[in-house]
């Protein structure tokens, strides 16, 4: 991305989805694995909160300033509460104020993907719901990984 000092460009990220979308490579791995950092990009529209709805992927910001894409996993009065995809955790609420944008495409390898794919739709539902399971299937999948490799190894 060229960086350009002109007062004319927006500072923010509210400010650039205003007119734009924009492509970003998220960073670490709490959307895994939807996003593999320094392969995948996600491609933001500014998000409409009123018509978000669980199972989006959102453009956030931390109290503490720090940027954030997770998926909403419940809207309630108070706000809305988000998910990493590789995480149990629940963050929330959070208000129509902390969200910038919403994840429209994926990028991966060259390719882009939208995220109205019916086949997208259904495999993010599914793993949206498998939320509670989710740490003790990834428990039993190490230790399985750890039982082959015993294997392997010994024969």
């Amino acid at each position: 991305m060229q960086t350009n000092t002109s007062e004319s460009l927006p500072r923010t990220i509210p400010e650039l989805l205003e007119n734009h979308t924009i492509q970003v490579q998220p960073q670490g791995y709490s959307m895994y694995p939807l996003f593999v950092p320094g392969r995948d990009s996600a491609v933001i529209e500014k998000a409409d909160c009123d018509r978000l709805k669980k199972g989006d992927v959102i453009l956030y910001r931390r109290e503490n300033g720090i940027l954030v894409l997770h998926r909403i996993c419940r809207i309630t009065k108070d706000g809305f509460y988000t998910v990493g995809d590789n995480q149990t955790a629940v963050e929330g609420p959070l208000t129509a104020s902390q969200i910038s944008g919403k994840l429209i495409h994926i990028i991966r390898n060259g390719h882009s993907f939208s995220v109205n794919h019916p086949v997208y739709r259904i495999l993010s539902g599914f793993w949206l719901f498998l939320r509670p399971v989710r740490r003790p299937i990834s428990l039993m999948t190490a230790k399985l990984k750890s039982i082959v490799n015993i294997f392997l190894i010994r024969y």
